[in-house]
C-alpha cells in the first residue's frame, strides 16, 4: 500500500521509525523489537538508511520481512549523498524488486572522512536530484521527503529551506515528514508559511519520545531542535530515575501527539528508537482516538 493512500484517509493516523542494526550479528534482536512494534498494527512503518549507506543492506531486509510477516505498509529510507548513480539506481531496483512501494527520498549527512571533499564532481547532492531518480525508474513509487520547521542546517533562511522543499515536491515527493519536533507551535506557524507558499502535500509531524536524559542534547545536535522549558523543567525533575524519565517522556510525546490531533493533523510519525513500550505505551494512551474521522 502507498503511504500518500493512508494520509489521504479522512482518519487519524500514528506510524513509527526504527531503525536497522550495524552488524550482521544484531540482526535478529532489531527484528525482534521492531517486530513487536509492527504487533502494534501502525498506519505505517519507516526503517531508516544509515549515513553514507553504513547499514542499507539492512534496511532492504527489514522493510521487506516487516511487511510480508507483519503486513504492514513499509517506507524505506534511501539517502544519495556521496553515492554513486551505479549504487543508487541499484537500490531503487532492489526496492521496486521487493515490492515496497514507498520510499523516503533523503540527502543524508556527508561522510566524516569526506566533509571537506570537493563535491562539485559527486554525481548527487540534493535530494531532489535523488526524488528525480526514483521518478524515472519507478514513476509508481510513493516518495517522502524531509523537512525542517527549524530551518536545515544549512539553510541561509527559512524562506530559502522552504523554495528547496517546493522543488522537492514539485520533483514528485508526495509528502513530508518533519524532524524531530518538540514545540507544536513551532509547526503549526511552518505549515502556516508552507501553505502560504504554495506547498500543499501532506506533511507528517516528527514525535521522538525522550525517554533518557542523555538524549536531549543529541536531539539538539541532530536537529537543531528548540527545546520548550517545560520539557527540560521534566528532564532537570526526572531525569536521574530512569523509570520515571520513561513514563513522563511518553505522557509529554503524547500529549503533543493529543494537541497535534485536536488542531487539525491527522498524521503524526513517531521515532521509536527500536523501543516497543515506548511505542506502546504512546499507541494504547491513543486508543480511543486513533481511527476517528475528522
Amino acid at each position: 500500500m502507498k503511504i500518500i493512500d493512508i494520509l489521504s484517509r479522512n482518519e487519524m493516523s500514528l506510524s513509527f521509525e526504527v531503525f536497522p542494526p550495524k552488524v550482521e550479528t544484531s540482526f535478529e534482536n532489531v527484528m525482534a523489537a521492531a517486530g513487536k512494534i509492527a504487533e502494534l498494527k501502525p498506519s505505517f512503518m519507516s526503517v531508516t538508511y544509515g549515513a553514507g549507506g553504513g547499514t542499507s543492506k539492512y534496511t532492504l531486509k527489514m522493510s521487506s520481512e516487516i511487511e510480508h510477516r507483519y503486513d504492514v505498509p513499509m517506507l524505506a529510507h534511501l539517502t544519495c549523498i556521496s553515492s554513486d548513480k551505479a549504487t543508487v539506481r541499484e537500490r531503487i531496483t532492489e526496492l521496486k524488486e521487493a515490492g515496497i512501494h514507498n520510499i523516503m527520498a533523503l540527502r543524508g549527512d556527508i561522510p566524516a572522512d569526506r566533509i571537506n571533499e570537493d563535491r562539485s564532481h559527486w554525481d548527487y547532492n540534493y535530494a531532489v536530484e535523488l526524488i528525480s531518480e526514483i521518478k524515472s525508474i519507478y514513476p509508481d513509487c510513493c516518495i517522502g521527503a524531509a523537512c525542517y520547521p527549524e530551518v536545515h542546517p544549512e539553510s541561509s533562511n527559512q524562506r530559502e529551506d522552504i523554495r528547496r522543499l517546493k522543488e522537492k515536491v514539485d520533483a514528485g515527493a508526495d509528502f513530508l515528514t518533519t524532524q524531530m519536533v518538540f514545540d507544536n507551535n513551532l509547526f503549526f506557524n511552518f505549515m502556516y508559511k508552507l501553505r502560504e507558499a504554495g506547498v500543499t502535500v501532506p506533511v507528517l509531524p516528527g514525535i521522538m519520545p525522550i525517554t533518557k536524559a542523555n538524549q536531549v542534547e543529541r536531539a539538539i545536535k541532530l536537529s537543531g531542535s528548540f527545546m520548550p522549558e517545560r520539557f527540560r523543567s521534566i528532564v532537570d525533575r526526572f531525569g536521574s530515575d530512569d523509570a520515571a524519565m520513561t513514563q513522563a517522556g511518553i505522557i509529554y510525546a503524547t500529549d503533543q501527539i493529543i494537541d497535534l490531533y485536536a488542531n487539525g493533523i491527522t498524521n503524526v510519525h513517531v521515532y521509536s528508537m527500536n523501543k516497543p513500550e515506548v511505542a506502546a505505551g504512546i499507541k494504547n494512551s491513543l486508543s480511543s482516538i486513533l481511527g476517528k474521522e475528522f
